[in-house]
């Protein structure tokens, strides 16, 4: 005979679970131990004062701060290094033997050549996201460092998010079992970007904003994704230029992923992630990127974790520490761009899916060209 279910499991009503303690897990930046070698900052636009704000409260040493416009390197020496060096010298900084590490924040068309002529000189390069704009070419810097002994990494901050990393080292913990969904729901006013030069990006979310998110995933599946079907909007009304809405769902091997960003939402702000397993739910949720708050619920209970920091600046704290940690232990960091190519070939299948309006598979789109095409 066969069983009825009763009306609150059709009602799909949530059963009351028991508080349990959180777990303790390894989500706050890494730092080396006593490593602290010389570091050059390259580029002094927007972005890098939040590098050098992160920088200053890890106790890192910036020696050099170089820009092509000397004012702005020296402003950036004044607000965070006042002992730095503030030059206008590229070639010559990325050559001086006494820097170690570089930390290239220019546009990826010129920062590409920058990061080899510094690999080539044998610095350790953190570069600033997106890494590249062709697998290939990402493929082949990888290669370079390997063959020079340098590190070569990537300032995916979102990987030290509080909540994104709590979430990601609860899945490596196997504390919600097999991974089977991982949803990502945003909405936010991003009409900000007006008159500025992201309003002249083509694929903005899909392409500089989503791409933490992608790259969240692949530090869940690492290359297991499978397809990408997306799909981008311009929302009724908006006044910017590039579409604001934009999505796209992910297959992979016992799973799927769906990502979503409303871009165009003036009021009522949320940011909300859900990952599940066999085992448990992971659920992040909050008003914007900083203020979140984590359940995990297993058949123990649900835990709520009290977490620590911000992604400003804790996520640009924990790129740069992670790339010294790996120096220093002599292993690639979690934010090696070798494997920040799995997230890369996502942002272009995505792109390539909305564009084309069929699934795409990851890796079969080398370059972001390839991807509007």
């Amino acid at each position: 005979m066969s069983k009825t279910p009763d009306l609150d499991t059709y009602a799909l009503k949530a059963k009351a679970a028991a508080e349990v303690a959180a777990p303790e897990l390894p989500y706050r930046p890494p730092q080396p131990n006593r490593l602290r070698p010389r570091i050059a900052l390259v580029g002094a636009g927007g972005i890098s004062a939040a590098h050098l704000d992160a920088y200053r409260t890890g106790g890192f040493d910036v020696a050099v701060i170089c820009s092509r416009t000397l004012a702005n390197a020296e402003a950036r020496r004044d607000a965070f290094f006042p002992d730095a060096e503030a030059t206008d010298d590229i070639d010559g900084t990325l050559a001086r033997d006494d820097i170690a590490v570089v930390d290239l924040t220019p546009h990826p068309v010129e920062r590409q050549v920058l990061m080899e002529t510094a690999l080539r000189a044998g610095k350790h390069v953190l570069s600033q996201k997106p890494f590249v704009l062709d697998l290939d070419d990402g493929a082949r810097l990888a290669d370079l460092a390997d063959e020079k002994g340098a590190i070569l990494a990537v300032n995916q901050n979102g990987r030290w998010a509080p909540h994104l990393a709590w979430m990601r080292e609860a899945v490596h913990a196997g504390l919600i079992g097999d991974l089977h969904t991982c949803d990502v729901s945003i909405h936010w006013d991003h009409s900000w970007i007006a008159g500025t030069p992201f309003e002249a990006i083509d694929d903005l979310v899909l392409y500089d904003f989503a791409i933490h998110w992608f790259d969240f995933l692949t530090s869940l599946i690492g290359a297991g994704a499978r397809s990408v079907s997306a799909i981008a909007a311009r929302a009724t009304g908006q006044s910017v230029r590039p579409p604001l809405l934009a999505g796209a769902m992910v297959a992979f091997d016992g799973g799927q992923a769906a990502l979503f960003f409303d871009g165009a939402a003036g009021f009522g702000a949320e940011d909300r992630t859900v990952v599940t397993g066999s085992r448990g739910t992971l659920l992040s949720r909050g008003p914007d990127l900083g203020s979140q708050q984590v359940t995990l619920t297993t058949a123990a209970g649900v835990a709520r974790p009290r977490l620590e920091g911000t992604w400003f600046n804790d996520g640009f704290r924990g790129t740069m520490g992670a790339l010294l940690k790996a120096i220093e232990d002599g292993r690639p960091p979690l934010n090696d761009a070798r494997r920040n190519l799995d997230a890369l070939a996502l942002v272009f299948a995505a792109i390539a899916s909305a564009r084309r309006g069929v699934p795409v598979a990851p890796g079969s789109v080398r370059s972001l060209a390839a991807a509007r095409a």
